[in-house]
């Protein structure tokens, strides 16, 4: 039988946030090459399959690129049903575009199946939505660090949403006020977005980098302009949570 690999987006936290559709091929899996963010609870979908950790994490271990597109291309030469595991969405800054190309160059057949990514899961953690009526028509999502390794920031949208910025939380204060944002601009931070352990903490551009100590060491999503800002009958939900920090209000 021809190999056909499989791209699932495994959600941006616990097993239970994949998909329906990414849970059932899943199972049916007899190898996943896994990324380091996607939960270990979800080899219980698979417990036949050949599981190949792939995993990048910031500043630490990653496996390089290159690896990753050999694994592919070797695991569907010994196996029908190949699942790459992806930890939010696939085509969400994770790097879906050289691996596809990588498979679709040697004739192998792909399918994607997305999942929820992480600004989505960072939104409802917060209860902020992402998009505002008369004050939020529009959504970018970035990645805070560029191929090159320096940090970036934007303002081309009424809500920005950086990814991968937890440990540069004061130098995107100041690139924020560079981009243009108003050092008064609502910003939002979830760590752990979509995990029972997630915190939210609530800050202004000119004051983000007072988030770095309650974030340390976690993967942070920071929300910037309409969809940052909190609901006004929102403090109260937030602070009795047992699942969240208490709200950080500067």
């Amino acid at each position: 039988m021809a190999a056909r690999v499989s791209f699932i987006g495994a959600g941006p936290g616990a097993a239970d946030l994949i998909t329906l559709r990414g849970a059932r091929v899943l199972g049916a899996a007899q190898a996943v090459l896994f990324d380091a963010l996607t939960d270990p609870a979800l080899r219980a979908m698979a417990p036949q399959a050949e599981w190949i950790d792939v995993g990048k994490r910031g500043f630490a271990h990653a496996t390089a690129q290159p690896t990753i597109n050999a694994l592919l291309l070797a695991t569907a030469g010994r196996h029908s049903r190949v699942v790459r595991l992806k930890g939010g969405d696939p085509s969400v800054l994770g790097r879906l575009e050289e691996e596809l190309d990588t498979l679709l160059a040697a004739g192998i057949d792909c399918e994607v199946i997305p999942g929820v990514t992480a600004a989505l899961a960072a939104a409802a953690d917060a209860l902020r939505p992402l998009t505002r009526r008369g004050s939020g028509r529009s959504v970018s999502l970035t990645t805070a660090m560029t191929q090159l390794g320096s940090l970036h920031a934007t303002r081309s949208a009424d809500t920005e949403v950086f990814y991968m910025a937890g440990r540069q939380l004061g130098a995107l204060s100041a690139k924020l006020l560079l981009a243009g944002w108003p050092g008064q601009t609502p910003v939002c931070v979830v760590s752990r977005a979509g995990w029972p352990d997630r915190r939210v903490s609530s800050h202004s551009v000119a004051s983000l980098a007072d988030a770095g100590p309650l974030h340390a060491d976690r993967p942070a999503v920071v929300t910037v302009g309409a969809g940052g800002a909190a609901l006004a009958s929102a403090g109260t939900a937030l602070s009795a949570s047992p699942a969240k920090a208490p709200a950080a209000t500067t």
